[in-house]
């Protein structure tokens, strides 16, 4: 789990050497370790019940050393990470531990019965220490599930090491601090791994929270983190009793968030921010409440199916259910959208961290480590501290704005039924066009995704439709114009400002294209989400279409889909669906393989569109525009990821629509290399098989020949991304809205304020 360092000790076994295996890798074998060690306590878990703790006892060495060196802390943590992996893979269910002999639970039970015993001993005083204590007593939170007899001895300790720590109002690299807000994020681990064990102990930790508040000993973002943990707790005992801790949570927070003084004094106008932001401790504590009201959005409720979004609506408002934050929306939502609106310069300006993310050179935080939420954390320079405390707080509320207003439109009739929808629209589209591509790109992921997907179809026209023109007409203009700077001059053009760069021109040049790259992404999921089955359950398959020569006369106007397919309804409204198109047509050039990814179902959606009805501009844009541009998408290699996708709907559009309409044979024609003989030959080769396998067959020999071999994704054998110089990451394809595994672990904007 190590890797050669300057502080190592020829002592410990090391397995990595940066200067042999590479810098940049480690993460990942450290990953395939732990898969490995996984695999082991599944089958072998007293085995490795035994080795692990084994294995802390050696690099934790004397207890009652208070100092560590560098090493001994990283070998310490690598431990942790076992003990973590092993607790999980042994207690989390897909082991079934229920199942387990009687003789090996009692081995494991006293295995770490005993490793917890030391670990409430202990008496660690350095902030460094205290944090890795806290992280090794949450990595036994699933071991508590089982054992909760022990629960309370574990709380109490948590407490101790948080009072420990002295209170400090310092700036974000104070060692204490930092270690408080860790301890505070075991309570939320804890929380989640314990479940149920943790329900007993709810009024001694609230009680515990209350004298310390009282005691002025537990600040604003550490109150928040134990909130958190609280409602989390609640959530895995029923709603009736998340509304009664949520109604205990939130209404001291409606008292001064609805007063109706601060919005007029701070929000009425740019100055009055301003002004806030003469009163730090004001201007906080609004963060901070903007910050709860996302987290209690996350921590509440029952989960949700993400992949049939109108379904889950649908069943959640027949049953009667309620979400419990339901009630709570119309009196947060209204000050939330005065705070988002006006285009503030300070928040413009890139950070170190945004720009050492983009550059690649930041590598994903582990647990024991204060994260950045999303690089907002930047190191303070003499002289800018007041300057990165504005910028900071105005980035930090809108991205917790834009995520509370998404994960709101989870909630679905509760959301879009509460608020009057033009306020929300004026709110995220007032300055579109003067946004940077990672704002833009924010605002999209975080806010527009989930309205879209979650929107009531009798509200699409109120709420979809004049979200997305304004969305769709300026980013269509944008990439455009910043795709062709790039293809043509070899730099992107974005409106981002990236600071005082002096000499580091490649630097710019590479950020650039990732910001162009990853809004040019962003742009595709919403088409995407625009196709997604749920949302046009009333959209055929081409199978139940029928014949492929079926008359115009069966076909159904194109209106008859406005309230059962999203995609549909979306090119009935001309000045949305028109950029949109653009965009779709336009991407296959974009030498960007997963925008082609993200964009195909979307383009599936349009030819069953146009096979389906008897719309004959939609039919002639499918059989002519779009034929033709995933045909130009075969041309760029990077999109043999994708091969097959395009020549499927290659074969659907030929299939379905070349004896509708002349578009899709004229294309064909008009490939250089293309004879009369060879189209008649093709359409001899279709009809004689009715396998869609051997139908895509013939179409990938068919293009190929018409193009003289020069479609690069057909001919290319490669499989793997190679994007330029741009530093790639997966991501999701729609914005994911609820707690991930990782974000217990991001203190964020907390540590600064």
């Amino acid at each position: 789990m190590l890797k050669k360092s300057a502080n190592s000790s020829s002592s410990l076994l090391e397995l990595w050497n940066e200067e042999l295996e590479g810098k940049s890798d480690f993460s990942n074998y450290r990953t395939k370790l732990l898969d490995l060690i996984r695999v082991i306590a599944s089958q072998r878990p007293v085995i490795a019940a035994a080795n692990i703790v084994q294995r802390i006892n050696v690099v934790s060495g004397d207890a009652n050393q208070t100092t560590k060196s560098p090493q001994d802390l990283d070998a310490m943590v690598g431990a942790q990470l076992g003990l973590e992996t092993v607790v999980s893979a042994i207690f989390d269910g897909s082991g079934d531990y229920a199942k387990t002999d009687h003789e090996a639970k009692f081995q494991i039970h006293r295995t770490f019965e005993g490793l917890l015993q030391q670990l409430l001993s202990l008496k660690w005083t350095e902030p460094s220490l205290i944090v890795i204590h806290g992280h090794y007593l949450d990595s036994l939170g699933l071991y508590l599930r089982h054992y909760p007899d022990v629960v309370a001895s574990v709380v109490n300790k948590l407490f101790e090491l948080l009072t420990s720590l002295p209170i400090t109002i310092q700036g974000p690299s104070n060692n204490s601090r930092q270690a408080r807000l860790q301890i505070c994020s075991s309570f939320i681990r804890i929380s989640r791994a314990a479940d149920k064990a943790l329900l007993p102990h709810m009024k001694n930790i609230a009680d515990t929270m209350a004298y310390l508040q009282g005691e002025g000993r537990l600040l604003r973002a550490e109150h928040d983190h134990l909130c958190e943990a609280f409602l989390i707790m609640a959530s895995s005992s029923g709603i009736q009793q998340q509304q009664e801790v949520l109604a205990w949570l939130l209404e001291p927070l409606n008292k001064t968030w609805t007063q109706v003084e601060w919005q007029t004094a701070y929000l009425s106008d740019p100055s009055g921010l301003t002004d806030m932001f003469a009163d730090t401790q004001f201007m906080w504590s609004i963060y901070h409440t903007v910050t709860f009201f996302e987290k209690a959005l996350k921590r509440s409720g029952t989960k949700r199916s993400t992949t049939a979004p109108q379904a889950a609506i649908t069943t959640t408002t027949a049953t009667g259910y309620l979400h419990p934050m339901s009630s709570h929306l119309s009196w947060i939502l209204p000050p939330l959208l005065r705070s988002l609106t006006g285009e503030i310069k300070a928040a413009k300006s890139m950070t170190i961290s945004e720009q050492a993310s983009l550059l690649g050179e930041t590598s994903k935080p582990t647990k024991g480590q204060v994260a950045p939420a999303d690089g907002l954390l930047d190191v303070q320079r003499e002289g800018e501290s007041k300057e990165n405390n504005i910028r900071n707080w105005l980035r930090g509320v809108r991205d917790s704005g834009y995520n509370l207003i998404g994960l709101a439109a989870t909630l679905g009739e509760a959301f879009f039924r509460c608020i009057d929808g033009s306020s929300v629209i004026l709110a995220l589209m007032e300055n579109v066009q003067v946004m940077e591509f990672r704002h833009l790109r924010q605002l999209m992921h975080l806010a527009v995704v989930p309205l879209v997907k979650y929107c009531p179809a009798e509200l699409w026209q109120i709420w979809t439709a004049n979200l997305l023109q304004p969305i769709f007409v300026h980013c269509q203009q944008a990439l455009d114009y910043s795709w062709s700077s790039l293809l043509r001059e070899g730099r992107a053009k974005v409106p981002d400002s990236f600071g005082n760069l002096s000499g580091s021109e490649l630097k710019v040049e590479v950020m650039e294209e990732k910001l162009l790259r990853d809004l040019t992404r962003e742009v595709c999921s919403v088409l995407w989400v625009l196709a997604l089955p749920g949302l046009n359950s009333g959209l055929p398959s081409l199978e139940q279409l029928g014949p492929v020569n079926r008359i115009d006369s069966s076909l159904k106007s194109l209106e008859s889909f406005a309230s059962s397919s999203l995609t549909g309804f979306l090119m009935l409204n001309v000045g949305t669906a028109l950029p949109a198109l653009r965009i779709t047509v336009e991407v296959f050039s974009w030498t960007d393989s997963e925008a082609v990814t993200k964009v195909i179902p979307f383009c599936g959606a349009l030819i069953h569109l146009a096979v389906a009805t008897n719309r004959a501009e939609l039919r002639q844009f499918v059989g002519n525009d779009l034929f033709s541009s995933i045909i130009q998408g075969l041309s760029v290699e990077l999109n043999a990821v994708v091969s097959a996708e395009l020549i499927g709907l290659c074969r659907e559009i030929y299939l379905y629509l070349s004896d509708k309409d002349p578009a899709p044979k004229q294309v064909l024609l008009s490939l250089s290399d293309m004879k009369q003989e060879d189209l008649l030959a093709f359409d001899d080769c279709l009809s004689k098989t009715a396998s869609p396998k051997e139908q895509k067959q013939h179409m990938r020999s068919l293009l190929l020949l018409a193009t003289g071999n020069k479609l690069k994704a057909l001919a290319s054998q490669k499989t793997t991304n190679i994007i330029t110089n741009v530093t790639t990451r997966n991501r999701g394809t729609v914005a994911h809205h609820g707690p991930s595994a990782e974000e217990e672990d991001r203190i964020g904007l907390a540590g600064l304020s």
